[in-house]
């Protein structure tokens, strides 16, 4: 299981999760793997990773006995670590019905295994090169074509359909009597997220991280008039270790480091939620919670299952007939962006090429990631697309959606 190590006397540095076994007490080589790969992940990817590889040990437990992953990792021991691995790969792949995630746990579990050969590798002074060398080759060679899934199954668009967005845009207008949150302030906060995600395109994690002045501005003398944009970075204000919440949002790479424009419509949303509802709170995040405390990963996923329940009947069965599925979550807001950026900056006369680097750019994706190309075969959607008119950040419902302020 995965614990949190930090308190008073434990140094920033060294506030990290930690994978633990029954009794308390630090899986060794999954510690040192932390340690190595802390600085290159966001705190919720490695988490995700943690738990993958949680169940990887869990596994050999079962399997052979308290500690055998660790002990067959610190002994090189070939004949045991094959054993575990392809016990734990069946297990996965016999389960009644596998998914994506079944196959990056898989993936995470395989990796970490190997990582560790060839660490403990290449500092073994009491084995011939070769021979170490030979055993790292069959592991490489012989796990990685293990496939969960077939990989040529057919990628669902995961873009929200046109009818789903209208709804949202409906209920979770803060005068809504649809809108099914209670307090006046969760409603604002909720509306403000759901703007953030659709709007701007920004992850769940980088939604929490912003802070409470994230709304930039200056004068624009080429456009007369002043321009606004948001800084998508570590909250300037607040470090990791002083942020209280159990899954501490963080910036995803170096890539998605960006400064992106948004509209006046937007901007203008954002400062009447942090001037009128937001509360007086003594942290920086924009995104407060009704306990004055920053809002959680888990709020706001719970927040979207609320959402997914309100969705009228015809609403869901186009969405899982579209998308397969029948909730809303926040990265689908993301995704549905994405399909919309794309169509536009086409609209606009822009080739595929540059219209996909220009996508690069504002969704924090590097210039080798293949993520915008995945877009290309739903932006032609023209259902999804006509949510929106030309002017994206302006639409009328949203300017008539704010109330008079206060």
């Amino acid at each position: 299981m995965i614990t949190q190590l930090e308190g008073p006397l434990v140094p920033p540095s060294l506030s990290a999760p930690v994978l633990v076994d029954s009794c308390g007490l630090p899986r060794y080589w999954a510690v040192v793997w932390s340690a190595a790969v802390t600085g290159a992940l966001a705190d919720s990817t490695h988490i995700k990773k943690l738990r993958y590889i949680d169940n990887l040990y869990q596994h050999g437990d079962e399997l052979r006995g308290h500690g055998a992953l660790d002990d067959a990792l610190g002994t090189l021991n070939d004949g045991d670590l094959a054993e575990i691995l392809e016990s734990w790969f069946i297990s996965i792949r016999n389960q009644p019905a596998t998914t994506e995630s079944d196959e990056t746990r898989w993936q995470v579990g395989l990796s970490f295994v190997t990582s560790i050969v060839a660490w403990i590798a290449k500092s073994d002074t009491h084995k011939t090169l070769s021979h170490i060398e030979s055993r790292l080759h069959q592991l490489s060679v012989l796990y990685s074509q293990f496939r969960v899934k077939k990989r040529n199954m057919p990628e669902m668009i995961r873009s929200l359909p046109a009818s789903t967005v209208e709804v949202l845009y409906q209920i979770l207008d803060p005068e809504s009597k649809d809108n099914p949150f209670p307090r006046v302030q969760t409603r604002w906060r909720v509306y403000v997220a759901f703007i953030l995600m659709l709007h701007q395109g920004l992850r769940r994690g980088e939604a929490l991280l912003l802070p409470v002045d994230a709304i930039k501005s200056a004068f624009d003398p080429k456009l007369g008039r002043d321009r606004c944009w948001i800084n998508i970075r570590e909250n300037d204000y607040e470090s990791s270790a002083q942020d209280p919440r159990y899954s501490k949002p963080s910036i995803k790479t170096k890539d998605s480091i960006r400064q992106i424009p948004t509209s006046e419509t937007t901007a203008r949303i954002i400062e009447l939620y942090a001037g009128n509802y937001r509360g007086r709170p003594q942290h920086s995040f924009l995104l407060n919670s009704k306990s004055n405390v920053p809002l959680s990963t888990e709020a706001l996923t719970k927040a979207f299952s609320v959402i997914s329940n309100k969705l009228p009947a015809h609403v869901v069965r186009e969405l899982e007939s579209r998308t397969g599925k029948t909730t809303v979550t926040p990265h689908d807001l993301r995704h549905t962006c994405a399909v919309v950026r794309l169509h536009q900056l086409l609209q606009h006369g822009d080739s595929m090429d540059e219209a996909l680097q220009k996508m690069r750019t504002f969704f924090g994706w590097s210039r080798q990631s293949t993520m915008p190309s995945r877009y290309a075969r739903a932006v032609f959607e023209d259902r999804l697309a006509g949510v929106w008119n030309n002017a994206f950040d302006d639409r009328v419902s949203l300017l008539r959606a704010i109330p008079k302020e206060r």
